[in-house]
């Protein structure tokens, strides 16, 4: 069973390019759901209302959209991020390797895909054995950050906390360039799975 690794800046379109390796009969890991899952664990909860207090919960449970003003503030340089991350990565990594064990063990999938934005800063990428960079270019995933209801420059806010991008693709075993039409980066995606010997369902 191959890891397959997604990779690229806010907004390049990861989740297409993660739906078009599913169609051809891979199995989906989300990162960012799991790491929600994380955050609704009552000792997490209890960890990140120690560190910051009320104000990042709405009727006792944490906000997402609160934690990450307070995570993401141009003002802070980083290290309020860096103690979130303390505290949810090794939980999101636990919970992201068993679900590949419960599939690997099933043994009903040729693939799976791991679709984590922090892919690099959090080290998972030792879980994978290929990694696909998906490329787009600034202006069409500023456009899609918008669609998001992103504020102009926000992409760029949260970007500076990551791994920069030529440094992504360079850490990438490949490239699907998502900057065209969907067909095109189906075709792109199709011809990976071909390269890597994976069955078509």
């Amino acid at each position: 069973m191959l890891i397959i690794g997604l990779a690229g800046g806010i907004a390049c379109g990861k989740s297409f390019v993660a739906g078009c390796f599913e169609q051809l009969g891979a199995a989906l890991i989300d990162a960012d759901r799991v790491g929600h899952e994380v955050l609704d664990q009552s000792d997490v909860q209890a960890l990140l209302v120690s560190r910051w207090g009320s104000e990042v919960t709405i009727d006792g449970k944490v906000d997402r959209r609160r934690l990450a003003a307070i995570v993401f503030d141009p003002d802070d340089d980083g290290q309020q991020l860096s103690e979130l991350e303390k505290i949810t990565h090794p939980r999101i990594r636990y919970r992201i390797e068993l679900q590949i064990e419960e599939f690997r063990d099933m043994g009903a999938v040729p693939a799976v895909v791991l679709d984590a934005p922090v892919m690099f800063r959090a080290g998972w990428d030792d879980i994978c054995d290929q990694i696909v960079f998906v490329d787009a270019p600034i202006g069409v995933r500023r456009q899609r950050a918008a669609l998001r209801g992103w504020k102009q420059g926000e992409l760029e806010r949260r970007e500076s906390r990551q791994l920069a991008i030529d440094e992504k693709r360079e850490r990438s075993t490949d490239v699907v360039d998502n900057a065209g039409s969907e067909q095109k980066t189906r075709d792109q995606v199709k011809l990976l799975w071909r390269q890597w010997q994976l069955p078509l369902g």
